[in-house]
């Protein structure tokens, strides 16, 4: 499947969001979402430090878990 290669950790800078994807229900799209890794059970301590790193967000912990969007 294609769109396995799109799975993984998905951070909004600008919310200090980050999603957990690991289906097609919905895939969070660029420049809003960022994929930070691949690794879908990535802990948040992880992904924190990962994001601060990279130099996407200054404080990184200031990250929180998200929810996707509900689809009608």
């Amino acid at each position: 499947m294609q769109q396995m290669d799109k799975f993984g950790i998905y951070l909004n800078a600008s919310e200090n969001l980050v999603v957990r994807i690991n289906s097609p229900y919905w895939l969070p799209e660029e420049p809003d979402w960022v994929m930070l890794t691949n690794e879908v059970n990535a802990t948040l301590l992880d992904i924190r430090a990962l994001a601060q790193e990279r130099g996407l967000v200054a404080n990184g912990d200031a990250i929180v878990w998200g929810r996707i969007p509900v689809r009608d």
